[in-house]
């Protein structure tokens, strides 16, 4: 019988951060989840992480994993290598994913089936190290998640910097892109990879369809650089200190920032502060 530091809570299984063994609940009305095990009534944490709860099933979701897809998700990924008639995506789980030309939009959004000269200049679409827009939209007969582009929204990112997070911490929504009150563009992948980009509309990127596969970055400006960095280390400092990453915290963040300069935002103490401050006004705000 191992050493419990913890004493069995009765029925306080609210979200909290666990270690091995941590002891949930001895309610013997919860059910074992992921993450847990059962000795007499007592259910324990069997990883670091933290509790949720579903109606009565209790589970532990580990503080560090790698990302598990689902058909649906909005994923930002990085073209690791171009194969016959597809791309090698990494999105930050067990293996690549996989976009199969077939699943990508022709320059000007013309619709016919890709030919013998599509499949030569698949790298005037993609290359290797392009950062991609995406969706999961099945899976293959290994477990590799195949994603599409088929969506003006969707396609090669550009005009930013990209951000890597806890995929936990970036949780499912009905929209993953957002354009924030200070003028920026961003993608919030479920996968933990987050494209910071100076704001775009969508008539332009319609009117100019033709040019979704460029390499080249738009003019942007002192004012949107530094903008796109405040908000590129506003997630950063987030996602260090392990608080929830959604268009609303980023905004408090953004706010609470305004009265630091922005390189000095990953600072220990200024970092430990604004995270303080966001919670407090995601609490304020959810009571």
């Amino acid at each position: 019988m191992m050493d419990i530091d913890t004493e069995p809570v009765a029925a306080d299984v609210a979200a909290r951060i666990v270690t091995p063994g941590s002891a949930i609940t001895s309610d013997p009305a919860f059910m074992r989840g992921h993450g847990t095990f059962g000795e007499g009534a007592t259910i324990y944490s069997s990883v670091a992480g933290v509790v949720e709860r579903i109606n009565k099933l209790v589970s532990v979701r580990s503080l560090k994993q790698r990302y598990s897809g689902e058909i649906g998700d909005i994923i930002v990924g990085r073209i690791t290598e171009v194969a016959a008639k597809r791309w090698r995506v990494d999105v930050n789980s067990r293996q690549d994913g996989v976009l199969l030309l077939s699943s990508i939009n022709l320059p000007g959004g013309i619709q016919r089936r890709k030919s013998e000269s599509d499949e030569l200049q698949m790298r005037s679409f993609f290359a290797e190290g392009d950062l991609v827009f995406a969706e999961v939209q099945s899976y293959f007969a290994d477990g590799a998640l195949s994603l599409h582009t088929r969506s003006i929204q969707y396609g090669k990112l550009r005009n930013g910097t990209f951000v890597a997070v806890f995929p936990q911490l970036v949780p499912r929504s009905r929209t993953h892109f957002h354009t924030l009150p200070c003028g920026v563009d961003i993608v919030l992948g479920v996968n933990g990879y987050i494209w910071v980009s100076k704001h775009v509309s969508a008539a332009k990127v319609e009117a100019n369809a033709e040019h979704i596969y460029s390499d080249r970055n738009e003019p942007i400006s002192d004012a949107e650089r530094e903008a796109i960095a405040r908000v590129a280390n506003c997630v950063q400092l987030l996602n260090r200190l392990y608080v929830k990453i959604t268009e609303t915290s980023v905004i408090f963040a953004y706010e609470e920032s305004l009265g630091h300069a922005a390189k000095d935002l990953l600072s220990q103490d200024v970092a430990a502060e604004l995270a303080h401050s966001v919670m407090a006004r995601l609490k304020q705000q959810a009571s």
